[in-house]
């Protein structure tokens, strides 16, 4: 591994991004005997695998191959089917192990390398890549992706240096993260390779809400709701049961991120319009108690002697800070009032706050904070069996350049290694 020193140079397969894609990839390639060479634009690889996770990296998912499609909506699970069959995510956990970082186990179906370490992660990646014979190139901005004229692929480097391979697999990244190098450079390529992109957007991200009262809810953590995105009519766009944390900007934590992708979409709309955002996040905690249950729950404890305090009659627990915004919104004119006090048409609308407490959301806090790129390269422009794109022989695309995003929980990973698996194989043939 090394800076850069030549001026042109030539290799059986070239792979573009030295990320979790990129490694896996080249390292495959070269296992099956081919000349491999990993550019990278930064000064070392495996910048997002290091910052990921919290520094932990959450490299997998514990579920199976087909529920861990499945949460790519329709087509990304049709998309990674081969992928996902191919490389399992049980398989990448083996492999993991195979190279010296042992994994363990957590919550929401997570996997973290037991040190809880990324750069364990990263390091036996780049090693198992280097011990396979790829030669990684750092500080190598690609320009431009060209095919020649006779079959092969030119890479036009910055500083007038060129590379020149018969296989390419690119995988730079999306926009996600800028300051780890995915500034967006691949999607200027694949407009100059004619290819049909998904307007890439923010996604995995924190989301904004305009509202002063959410702010004032900053640290509060609730574990066990569910969070619908709903629009301006009522209709659910999506909904994630995982944790939602309220921040001094809005709403974090994996049931809102998870719903970043369609917030930022409809902002994308609602400008191209010049239309105010009207998005909510409704959050239910209690989704494990239903609304006619409630109900009954607080009117039987209305008839009680003492008539006991709202906060004492519910059977979850509720900050209250979090409890006081729940009664604004049910227009209670006290935070914790006892439960004979609640008059019949207050207790209905308790209930409702209780069941979909409401957020107004207006954006996501952008590029900057997401953990990936929704959009991309359109996946009917690909082989899903190789990661061949169809127009242009031996040209691959893998990882976050691909229109493919999973939610929280190491999903992204377990499609950037699935597909990174393909392509490597493919591109050795």
């Amino acid at each position: 591994m090394s800076g850069t020193h030549w001026n042109e140079t030539s290799a059986d397969v070239i792979v573009v991004g030295a990320g979790a894609a990129g490694l896996w990839a080249a390292e495959r390639a070269a296992r099956e005997g081919r000349s491999v060479l990993l550019l990278e634009k930064t000064a070392r690889t495996g910048s997002k695998v290091l910052a990921s996770g919290g520094t932990r990296c959450n490299l997998t998912t514990t579920l199976d191959a087909r529920p861990a499609a499945a949460l790519f909506g329709k087509s990304g699970a049709r998309f990674l089917e081969t992928a996902f069959r191919v490389l399992p995510p049980r398989a990448v956990r083996a492999r993991f192990e195979e190279l010296g970082v042992p994994t363990v186990d957590a919550p929401l179906e997570k996997i973290f390398p037991t040190s809880g370490r990324a750069v364990d992660v990263r390091d036996a990646l780049e090693r198992a890549a280097l011990t396979a014979g790829v030669r990684i190139e750092l500080e190598c901005p690609v320009e431009r992706v060209e095919p020649a004229p006779d079959g092969t692929w030119i890479l036009a480097i910055a500083g007038g240096r060129v590379a020149r391979a018969a296989r390419v697999i690119l995988c730079p990244g999306g926009k996600s993260y800028p300051r780890t190098g995915t500034t967006g450079d691949g999607y200027r390529w694949l407009d100059d390779l004619g290819l049909e992109e998904v307007e890439p957007v923010p996604a995995l991200a924190p989301l904004q809400s305009p509202a002063a009262w959410v702010r004032e809810l900053a640290g509060i953590s609730i574990q066990e709701g569910e969070a619908r995105l709903v629009d301006a009519a009522g209709v659910v766009i999506g909904r994630r049961r995982r944790p939602v944390l309220f921040t001094h900007r809005g709403l974090s934590g994996p049931g809102a991120m998870d719903l970043s992708e369609s917030v930022a979409r409809a902002r994308v709309d609602a400008d191209r319009k010049r239309v105010r955002v009207e998005l909510a996040l409704r959050i239910d905690l209690a989704p494990d108690l239903g609304a006619d249950a409630l109900r009954a729950l607080l009117l039987e404890a209305g008839g009680r002697a003492g008539g006991p305090t709202l906060s004492r009659v519910l059977p979850f627990e509720v900050p209250r800070r979090l409890l006081e915004a729940v009664a604004r919104q049910a227009g209670l004119r006290e935070p914790d009032p006892r439960a004979n006090q609640i008059e019949r048409e207050a207790r209905t609308r308790l209930v409702d706050a209780l069941k979909g407490l409401s957020v107004p959301v207006d954006d996501t806090l952008g590029f900057d904070q997401a953990e990936v790129t929704a959009g991309g390269l359109a996946l009917h422009e690909v082989d899903a069996g190789s990661l061949r794109v169809k127009k242009h022989p031996g040209l691959y695309a893998i990882g976050e350049i691909l229109d493919l995003q999973g939610p929280i929980g190491g999903l992204n990973f377990q499609a950037a290694f699935a597909t990174a698996e393909l392509a490597g194989r493919a591109a050795a043939r």
